[in-house]
């Protein structure tokens, strides 16, 4: 009977331990990723994320397309504008 219930004791700690130590992990991994910030198109006001973003520097700022259609778009009203 002895036996049998060090077994189950034994049983239930092994599982205990795994569990706790395979959320640990997880945690661990949740952490260690970046998080991708998102950026609105400024012409067609979509919300991209930031690594896939098209990138152009217009009159000393950064804006962010999600396409070359809407930077060249938005290049060519902003243009009008000056």
């Amino acid at each position: 009977m002895r036996i049998l219930l060090l077994a189950l004791f034994g049983y239930l700690i092994y599982h205990f331990l795994k569990r706790v130590f395979r959320n640990l992990q997880q945690s661990n991994i949740k952490q260690d990723e970046p998080i991708d910030q998102m950026v609105q198109d400024p012409y067609c006001k979509t919300y991209i994320p930031l690594k896939s973003s098209l990138k152009i520097n217009i009159n000393g700022i950064n804006h962010y397309f999600c396409s070359k259609k809407c930077a060249e778009e938005f290049k060519k009203n902003n243009s009008s504008k000056d």
